[in-house]
């Protein structure tokens, strides 16, 4: 068993909704921990949500309502479709809780007290979206900024600054010396380069730009700035306090994975760590910032009206449980690129891999079995951890468990797959069907139980993605929905009667069959 994992998403700003791009980051992020969790009983998953700047106090102006009545209004959306979702987050922080704000105020005080927060005037191009000061080398040829393709607005304020460039070198030479630091490892020479042209970052605004935030300590004209407000709702969560840190925040802490969106591994891997240092806090594990996610190949937005919610979709194909929805998205991009949702897609990738191949696998195994040998396995049935099944089974175990080690979410999928799909080989090259007809039945039995034994591990690894299709298969084995890894040794299916004609069912009906279509009807 391995030791405690602590996995962090990003915060997701409450301006809007939930949409399909957030998705894919908690479920990412839900199919890790998930994994982890069978590997260790101190697994510990943090989301949640920014709820402080100057969109929200904008967006709450025009809408009339106050900004807590909007946070608080889709807050609540988010966590409907995380639990629609079933993302099995062990906690979800608020930057607006009391605690957070608390302990916030108390470590900009910190950072003052240790030097690195000074006073400055200041003039510079401020992105709204980005909540950013940008530098002109980095806007379009428009001058517009890359990510909102809007005009940066000109703005000078007296803030408090952050010493940023004091911990320049600390940090190159830090991502140098720890390769596994930041993954994928394309992202390192991009850390690297924007490290050499890095400035002290503001960390407040003044009151009369941004009222909707935590006020600086002793200093009611300004308000505590993102940075340092929202990144550090990875210790306030569980329990950080520059006097008396919690027993939870030691055993916890450092973080093993941030899992985060490519756009803000800036943030992440080069301020993050600036104040963790200058806090004197060891630094997370490891950065992970995946890709982003397409709509039919065009960028999400809203003026093109391809922003797609989570709920959406599983309306449109009536899905019960989000298993089929969830798989897609986990699989649907390599380890940080970037990925695409289309309705075509969806329903082939699912239809193919998920009722084609797994659950068809299982459906003709079980009822051969109740053909044959009236339900039952045989003890004699069971083969050695030699066969070539139990082989297979070993080496996608040992390559799963690799992938995920790399937060490779899609890749491992991929691997459970191919497993099913060399079982799915394996019966054809065997034909129980022939070995039955020829009398042969302790062969055919035993080409049976490889596969229902196969069938078992397929379930327990493919769990993290689909926990629902996992238990109905564990289910119709006959055995305890127990997903430990401890359980994933050759010859686990017990002997016995484990099913009869009418308990097989379709583990995931075809989104386009008779059956779903009645459903839907219905």
């Amino acid at each position: 068993m391995q030791e405690k994992f602590y996995l962090t998403t990003a915060i997701d700003y409450v301006n809007g909704k939930p949409h399909i791009g957030h998705a894919y980051e908690k479920i990412l992020s839900d199919v890790i921990i998930r994994h982890k969790r069978q590997l260790t009983d101190k697994a510990y998953m943090l989301t949640g949500t920014d709820e402080h700047g100057v969109k929200i106090q904008k967006t709450a102006a025009a809408k009339g309502i106050s900004p807590i009545e909007l946070c608080d209004e889709n807050f609540s959306g988010f966590e409907k479709a995380w639990k629609e979702l079933e993302i099995s987050y062990d906690q979800i922080i608020r930057t607006t809780d009391e605690k957070h704000k608390k302990t916030v105020k108390k470590i900009f005080k910190k950072l003052l007290e240790n030097g690195d927060i000074y006073k400055h005037s200041y003039t510079g191009l401020y992105c709204a979206g980005c909540e950013s000061f940008l530098n002109a080398k980095d806007l379009t040829q428009d001058g517009l900024c890359p990510d909102h393709l809007k005009k940066p607005e000109e703005i000078t304020e007296e803030n408090y600054f952050f010493k940023l460039t004091k911990y320049k070198d600390k940090i190159a030479e830090y991502i140098k010396s720890h390769p596994d630091f930041i993954k994928p490892s394309i992202r390192v020479n991009e850390i690297l380069n924007q490290l050499e042209n890095i400035e002290d970052i503001s960390v407040s605004r003044t009151k009369s730009s941004v009222q909707w935030g935590i006020e600086v300590p002793n200093d009611d004209t300004q308000t505590i700035y993102v940075w340092i407000d929202a990144l550090s709702n990875y210790i306030t969560a569980i329990g950080y306090d520059s006097e008396e840190p919690s027993e939870q925040f030691k055993e916890l802490w450092p973080a093993d994975v941030h899992v985060i969106g490519k756009d803000i591994i800036k943030f992440h891997s080069i301020y993050w760590i600036a104040i963790l240092m200058s806090l004197g806090l060891p630094l997370p594990k490891s950065i992970f910032a995946h890709g982003w996610i397409t709509i039919d190949q065009s960028k999400m937005s809203k003026s093109l009206g391809n922003v797609i919610a989570p709920h959406d979709v599983l309306t449109a194909f009536n899905l019960e449980k989000p298993d089929a929805f969830r798989y897609y998205m986990a699989s649907a991009a390599l380890s940080g690129k970037d990925g695409n949702y289309s309705d075509e897609d969806f329903k082939e990738k699912v239809n193919a891999d998920l009722a084609n191949n797994i659950g068809n696998l299982l459906n003709r195994t079980l009822n051969m079995l109740v053909k044959y040998f009236d339900g039952e396995l045989k003890s004699d049935f069971i083969s050695d951890e030699n066969s070539k099944a139990a082989i297979l089974a070993s080496n996608t175990k040992t390559q799963v468990i690799e992938c995920f080690n790399r937060f490779e979410v899609a890749e491992a999928a991929n691997l459970i797959v191919s497993f099913a799909d060399n079982i799915n080989k394996y019966v054809t090259d065997s034909a129980p069907w022939t070995l039955a007809k020829e009398g042969k039945m302790l062969e055919c039995g035993r080409v049976l139980y490889n596969v229902l034994e196969a069938m078992r591990h397929i379930a327990i690894m493919i769990y993290p993605y689909c926990p629902n299709i996992a238990e109905n298969i564990l289910t119709q084995l006959n055995e305890k929905a127990d997903f430990k890894y401890t359980n994933l040794y050759w010859g686990g299916l017990k002997n016995g009667k484990i099913t009869e004609k009418d308990k097989i069912k379709p583990v995931f009906l075809r989104l386009d069959s008779e059956f779903a279509t009645d459903k839907k009807k219905g």
